[in-house]
């Protein structure tokens, strides 16, 4: 008797306040954010006299924003988006898939969507991948090093970005 009672007064007030579905937070890159971490690669380009493309991309692999330094091979631009775009859709450097086919394992160059090409770099937030950079032009370690910068600098570019 005393259960139904229970469930007769605690019914009503469940039904009346209707559970809400929790939509999941996701950090995104903005636009100001994004030229910040391209002019950190830029000025890292410009420091080793490099002539290369910076790009950067969205977690999706879909393009934000695309610098091509002067006297830049014009193949260098579908290669930096392939190596940018490894980098976010598979959420690791892009130079991994390149150690596996160094190595090897040939069915990486099947994978949809991979470039195994170094200079490829997540951009990652609060320990989630939020976009990618991807440099090509010079050497593999430099376009990855001129990477790294401007994924280093995404922290620095967020907090500014925050403080305003």
């Amino acid at each position: 008797m005393k259960r139904i009672l229970f469930l007769a007064l605690t019914l009503p007030l469940l039904l009346a306040h209707p559970a809400k579905a929790q939509l999941p937070v996701k950090k995104v890159l903005t636009l100001e954010v994004v030229k910040k971490i391209t002019a950190a690669a830029e000025a890292e380009a410009k420091k080793r006299g490099a002539t290369v493309v910076i790009v950067v991309l969205d977690d999706g692999g879909r393009l934000l924003l695309l610098e091509r330094l002067d006297d830049t091979q014009v193949a260098s631009v579908e290669v930096g988006i392939g190596k940018a775009r490894t980098a976010a859709i598979f959420r690791r450097p892009s130079k991994v898939f390149e150690d596996q086919v160094r190595d090897g394992r040939v069915a990486a160059l099947a994978l949809p969507g991979a470039t195994p090409l170094q200079g490829g770099i997540p951009i990652e937030f609060e320990g989630k991948v939020i976009g990618a950079i991807g440099v090509s032009g010079n050497t593999p370690q430099e376009d990855e090093d001129i990477a790294k910068v401007g994924a280093a600098s995404a922290g620095v570019a967020i907090g500014q970005f925050r403080a305003k």
